[in-house]
């Protein structure tokens, strides 16, 4: 059997007075996603469990079958794992966003998308700057880096990510608890190193938002999961993403990660690209797992034209080479599912179950209707311990 998962990153949405009461899949062209479907089924599935934010850490987790009330210990150790940065028991690491806050208000929690090399440049420059013994930064992929703490100390902090706080104050969100103020000068002194910085000058000149400071956020120390192989019996998975969090994921899995050039977390990635490198994939593995982040990212910048054209990219370029790939094997299934809502309206995260889509072998559904919100909820499939869904696309007979 040849499995293909696909995860429009925040496809899911509410629906909106811009688009005539549509949500952004219900008004994109979506003909392979509908496709899946109609000739399979689909129905909701619920990735934040009570208690847990909203966000990519818990859901993503949930959809690979993994209980993140076993085993989500936070958001940065998840992206340790794809640096292969090596941490004790007693370690703890921390997200550490470039964000943009102007006037106390928190305005981008992007940076405008910064780039990798002054993303990089920014960093360095603050941990030569900061000297603190005991932490160590380190760059990921664009305004998404590390900070990793190696001490004594003890924290219990309550923390915020900041793509949920849009133009909100930051005073009411920053880090509490025990430890919380040693984050605050950190993201404090950040600001200072950062506020005529060489980098933030010419981004300024070229009209994009600033890096203002650090946003700490995400802690935890690193988790324990089974691979993917001893809990579900599917060998030779592969991931293929434009973000640490799943690359982390992957490595945890004991799964291989595959690089597309031009692959970016945005909109300008190379989604033709993604699909061929997935299609071609399937050859190799038995599982491929192909993350796009695009359509989360434009809701967090409340673009809905920009999700449209992201969601109806994915569905041209990456579903349809993939599932015109896998017609070529006897037995195989594909799923497509946002991994949880972002709301274009709040430019959050949202708690509503997510939309799933599977077709193939031994798929049917029961009555066939096009890919969207409504008519995943009219279906009456409903799986609320969503880290079960992928128990029932592997094995299950449908």
């Amino acid at each position: 059997m040849k499995y293909a998962i696909i995860i429009p990153d925040g496809a899911a949405d509410e629906p909106l007075k811009e688009l005539g009461g549509k949500t952004p899949l219900e008004a994109a062209e979506i003909p392979n996603m509908d496709r899946i479907a109609m000739q399979g089924r689909q129905g909701r599935v619920r990735t934040i469990p009570e208690g847990f934010e909203s966000g990519s850490d818990v859901a993503t987790m949930c959809l690979l079958g993994y209980d993140p009330k076993v085993y989500h210990t936070g958001r940065a150790p998840l992206e340790a794992a794809a640096q292969r940065i090596p941490l004790t028991a007693t370690d703890w690491v921390f997200r550490c966003n470039l964000v943009t806050v102007i006037n106390g208000v928190m305005k981008d929690h992007s940076a405008g998308g910064i780039s990798d090399a002054e993303a990089k440049r920014l960093i360095g420059d603050l941990s030569r700057q900061l000297k603190l013994p005991g932490f160590e930064f380190h760059t990921g992929v664009s305004y998404r880096n590390l900070l990793v703490y190696r001490g004594t100390e003890e924290f219990e902090l309550k923390t915020r990510p900041p793509h949920e706080v849009p133009e909100e104050p930051i005073a009411g969100n920053l880090p509490k608890g025990k430890g919380s103020e040693i984050l605050r000068r950190i993201m404090e002194e950040s600001a200072q190193v950062f506020a005529d910085h060489e980098i933030n000058r010419a981004r300024r000149l070229a009209g994009r938002n600033p890096a203002t400071q650090v946003w700490l956020w995400g802690q935890g120390h690193a988790p324990n999961m089974p691979k993917f192989k001893e809990k579900f019996g599917v060998s030779g998975g592969c991931m293929i993403t434009g973000v640490d969090l799943l690359r982390g994921l992957a490595a945890l899995l004991g799964w291989d990660v595959h690089e597309v050039e031009g692959m970016t977390s945005f909109h300008d990635t190379n989604y033709a690209g993604q699909g061929r490198e997935t299609a071609r994939m399937l050859d190799k593995y038995d599982l491929v797992f192909s993350h796009v982040e695009a359509p989360d990212e434009a809701s967090h910048q409340a673009d809905w034209k920009t999700k449209i054209q992201a969601i109806e990219h994915i569905d041209k370029f990456v579903v349809g080479p993939v599932l015109e790939k896998l017609r070529t094997f006897k037995d195989w299934r594909i799923l497509v599912m946002p991994d949880h809502p972002t709301n274009i309206a709040t430019r959050k995260h949202g708690y509503a179950p997510t939309l799933f889509a599977m077709a193939g072998s031994n798929v049917k559904g029961p009555a066939p209707a096009p890919y969207s919100e409504r008519n995943a909820a009219a279906s009456g499939l409903f799986i609320e311990r969503g880290h079960e869904l992928m128990e029932y696309f592997l094995h299950g007979e449908n």
